[in-house]
């Protein structure tokens, strides 16, 4: 049986303290590896081509846009996603060669472990986080609100694969780190929902950071991760609070 190669998608901006982690667990797994760089400032494109990575440079116009646009860089049709920040584990790297000789779905989806602080989040609603990451790139495309991406599929209802093994997220070095990102990510967000024509008020926004905060740490058993789990929910709880106020305030501006 011929067995299929696969292309690992990689998109960077000042990743030198991820990077070279990523790529490092596709030693033997995947046949090319693309890097789609926004014009990083630090060593990240020295890295990538250290592991023989072909690195293209592109202006950053949205997570979703530079997603769609490293898929059309690959070679193979069968195409893995990574972020900077993540990287395989044995078990994962184990599925995805024993997937190349037997490709017979469309997509793939695989557990997502992340690391927070030091500390491997498995509540809060973090995990398993299914994610779909390897597919054929010509069956689908990136969609969602940014910076929220993910991978969907032409057809609708088409059966999906699942890959054992979990996809380590190394997101948080620290809490702060944390709190600067739901600034920023919230900002874009927001921006996005005003211009999809999403409206909210003042009852919403309260409502929605409470319900979030009970969600995470209460169903979802955010209180077994211990002092993290509590930090997780809390500033998720945060996020969605700044996410509608802001998306209010732009439609008042508008006003």
């Amino acid at each position: 049986m011929k067995m299929v190669q696969v292309s690992a998608v990689i998109i960077t901006y000042n990743e030198e303290k991820n990077i070279a982690r990523c790529l490092a667990s596709l030693k033997d797994v995947v046949d090319e590896i693309i890097v789609v760089d926004s014009f990083s400032t630090d060593e990240t494109t020295a890295i990538c081509k250290s592991f023989n990575a072909k690195v293209f440079q592109n202006a950053f116009k949205g997570h979703i846009e530079q997603k769609n646009y490293a898929l059309s860089l690959a070679s193979n049709q069968a195409v893995l996603s990574l972020d900077a920040d993540e990287a395989l584990d044995e078990t994962l790297k184990k599925s995805i060669q024993q997937s190349k000789t037997n490709f017979n779905f469309d997509a793939y989806s695989l557990s997502r472990l992340t690391n927070y602080c030091g500390h491997w989040v498995k509540y809060c609603g973090w995990y398993p986080d299914k994610k779909i990451r390897l597919f054929n790139s010509t069956k689908g495309k990136w969609v969602g609100t940014n910076p929220h991406d993910k991978f969907e599929l032409d057809k609708p209802n088409t059966p999906i694969g699942k890959l054992a093994g979990n996809l380590l997220h190394y997101s948080y070095y620290t809490v702060a780190e944390h709190r600067e990102q739901t600034l920023k990510f919230s900002t874009i967000a927001a921006k996005a929902l005003f211009q999809d024509g999403k409206k909210t008020n003042l009852a919403l926004v309260y409502l929605k950071t409470i319900f979030k905060f009970i969600s995470s740490y209460f169903i979802k058993l955010g209180f077994l991760d211990g002092k993290y789990g509590y930090t997780i929910c809390r500033i998720s709880a945060h996020y969605n609070y700044l996410k509608y106020s802001k998306l209010l305030r732009l439609w008042k501006e508008k006003q």
